[in-house]
């Protein structure tokens, strides 16, 4: 299937909303490979495009520490969702997308408060190895800042930054007489937070002369809040459709697209307001790691049940190997709430709350797929199970597909690539 820009595709998402016959797309986590099959496989299933929306921690370049999942940097991201692609016979339109790119994106620098002339450098190396990977679409996010905690950054700021990285990018992509890319932007940290229409427009109309004057190409999608805001595996936000509506018809106005983050675990009210308040893309995330964890503890239980039958005489560990790296890990911190966020590795492991332990396990299982001792643990259960007939990779990316299935019909996204062509013809 020929390749259309993702700008293409979002256009004529714009241009079918007048008919009716428009969708609301899905960036989606690529949080594992069993992740990217399901998503590709609905995508050809129903015919619809679909992105791949890494974060810097998720896939990088091996001097800045690579990924957490499956160690992928971006060439090796690129080459395992080809592979996937080839093996399914996909023939619909996937984008590989950077999800907050930029200086401070890695949780390591912001920590290590790197200072504002180091962060960019980074966050442009990151930028060089995704344009030569093949990214379609790259997110400048340029709102983190360790110097400015509990603060938002001053719009002009926001900006300054946003367009010095754009040209930058773009210098570098023509330097390699690469495609255009697309570009996504915000304009503020999405915490949750609404954006007013009045900001949202001042800085449309700031963004638009800036890169006018530099020769630039507008972005693709603008970032705004919805009020959709993701803690622990909850939507703990409350998703405004009137504010949603509003921004939608702001960035509309000047050929952009809506994109809202913060999409996971949204109620099928919200997910069906999405189509009439003409939200263009929305990211989805930590919602699939959490329900591949959730498939692994399944067979887990159903191999437990085998050995109870006297069927499997040598269990596997999973969820026990699961639990311990997932609470080793501490990367639950970023979901928790409260004092929670304080509690020390040994304090959970000592304390031996089986409530508090399932959380976490639930929160932030998927950040260790790659770690050797759990890939090994599952290995050993996939083999018990194949014993007695169960396919639990298969089980697991199906697993992973009901969610992304749940969106994509109130999304209305089936048949929607035949639809933006039909239209364009």
């Amino acid at each position: 299937m020929e390749k259309l820009p993702i700008k293409t595709v979002v256009e004529g998402l714009l241009d079918l909303q007048a008919t009716g016959e428009s969708a609301t797309l899905l960036g989606i986590g690529p949080m594992s490979k069993n992740c990217v099959q399901a998503t590709l496989e609905l995508s050809k299933e129903d015919d619809y495009p679909v992105m791949f929306i890494a974060s810097r921690n998720q896939v990088d370049a091996d001097e800045l520490g690579g990924g957490y999942v499956n160690g992928w940097n971006q060439f090796t991201f690129a080459k395992a969702v080809e592979e996937v692609a080839e093996d399914i016979g996909y023939d619909n339109l996937y984008y590989l997308c950077r999800d907050h790119g930029g200086p401070w994106q890695r949780d390591k620098e912001r920590n290590d408060h790197l200072p504002t002339e180091k962060a960019m450098e980074l966050g442009k190396k990151s930028y060089v190895a995704d344009i030569e990977a093949g990214f379609d679409l790259l997110m400048i996010d340029p709102t983190k800042d360790p110097f400015e905690v509990g603060k938002v950054i001053p719009l002009d700021t926001v900006l300054e930054r946003t367009v010095d990285l754009i040209d930058f990018c773009e210098k570098e992509r023509k330097a390699r007489k690469l495609p255009e890319i697309g570009y996504e932007v915000g304009t503020e940290e999405t915490n949750g937070g609404l954006t007013s229409t009045e900001t949202y427009e001042t800085f449309i109309l700031k963004l638009k002369e800036e890169l006018e004057k530099r020769d630039l190409p507008m972005p693709t999608f603008i970032v705004g809040q919805t009020g959709t805001l993701t803690r622990k595996t909850e939507q703990v936000g409350t998703f405004n459709f009137k504010n949603a509506y509003d921004l939608a018809q702001m960035a509309k106005k000047y050929g952009v697209g809506l994109k809202e983050h913060n999409g996971d675990y949204l109620d099928d009210v919200t997910l069906l307001e999405h189509i009439p308040s003409s939200i263009t893309a929305t990211n989805v995330a930590p919602q699939y790691g959490t329900e591949e964890t959730r498939a692994y503890l399944n067979l887990a239980a159903v191999e437990a049940k085998l050995v109870e039958y006297g069927l499997v005489k040598d269990a596997s560990n999973t969820r026990d190997v699961l639990l311990e790296h997932a609470i080793k890990s501490e990367r639950w911190r970023k979901w928790m709430v409260g004092e929670q966020k304080e509690l020390t590795v040994s304090q959970i492991m000592d304390q031996n709350d089986a409530q508090l332990q399932a959380e976490i396990l639930d929160i932030a299982g998927h950040y260790t797929f790659n770690d050797d001792e759990v890939k090994a643990e599952i290995e050993k259960m996939y083999a018990n199970l194949k014993m007695h007939n169960i396919d639990g990779q298969r089980y697991v990316v199906d697993h992973i597909k009901r969610p992304i299935r749940d969106y994509a019909e109130c999304y209305n996204l089936k048949g929607v690539t035949t639809r933006i062509k039909n239209n364009a013809k």
